[in-house]
């Protein structure tokens, strides 16, 4: 069966409606690529066996850490490695921003929030 392809951009304009409320846009192997849109600032928190991998593909964020900040801009990568602390926040009206991560990863990691999704939706493709 040939895959079928999605805009992830328009797809979170037409899908998405709330910020930190990440969508499942594919699965590769053991991991997950998710995709939210970013609010004002997130939970404090920290994944024990997992590294995340953040993506900016519209927009800027900061990326919290005890001991500074990291900005990026679209187009930055960066990995956060596990046991590390940290809280994503916006620096731009609702930036858009790919995840890679393990499926089995909460997004609030040891921190169950009113943040918490537990279990993420998934984005529809647009394209046959």
């Amino acid at each position: 069966m040939r895959p079928s392809k999605v805009n992830i951009i328009d797809a979170v304009d037409s899908q998405i409606a709330d910020v930190f409320d990440p969508y499942i846009v594919g699965d590769v192997n053991d991991a997950q690529v998710k995709i939210a849109k970013f609010g004002e600032a997130f939970e404090w928190h920290t994944h024990a066996e997992e590294d995340e991998g953040f993506l900016v593909l519209r927009g800027r964020i900061a990326l919290d850490f005890r001991d500074g900040t990291v900005e990026l801009a679209e187009g930055d990568f960066i990995v956060v490695p596990r046991t590390v602390e940290h809280r994503p926040r916006s620096l731009t009206d609702e930036p858009v921003v790919l995840m890679f991560e393990p499926s089995t990863t909460l997004n609030t990691g040891d921190a169950v929030t009113d943040l918490t999704v537990s279990q993420p939706k998934r984005l529809r493709s647009g394209a046959p």
